[in-house]
């Protein structure tokens, strides 16, 4: 006898639905995250922004990827979807992201409010 199998269909994941009073998008960084979604061919991708462990406490770390994940917060700023878990959401309430086209120093950067310090090389933080 032969068993039939049956996929089941994956549930979409559930998200929360978040505004630019949790992380804030300027047209730079549109323009930017845009042309890397562009790039790798994710038109419909979103920036994931997280907290995780760095050299003074706490750094930032952007990823692309094709949507959000379970639990995930999920805005919209400036034309650009970026998504985060919860944790990183408590660290990065207020905050304003950025790209800045420049040779040394260049890159998306993070104006957080609450980072009460930060090391030398402006890539950590402590909150």
């Amino acid at each position: 006898m032969i068993a039939n199998t049956v996929s089941k269909p994956t549930a979409a994941p559930s998200f929360r639905t978040g505004d630019e009073r949790l992380i804030k998008l300027t047209p730079g960084a549109d323009k930017k995250d845009d042309a890397l979604l562009n790039k790798q061919g994710r038109t419909n991708g979103v920036l994931r922004a997280a907290v995780v462990g760095g050299c003074s406490g706490l750094q930032y770390k952007m990823d692309l990827q094709d949507g959000p994940a379970n639990r995930d917060f999920l805005v919209e700023s400036a034309g650009v979807r970026v998504v985060m878990d919860p944790k990183s959401a408590l660290y990065v309430t207020g905050s304003e992201l950025d790209y800045i086209e420049a040779l040394t120093d260049g890159g998306f950067k993070v104006k957080n409010p609450n980072a009460a310090t930060s090391c030398s090389c402006g890539e950590s933080f402590s909150a």
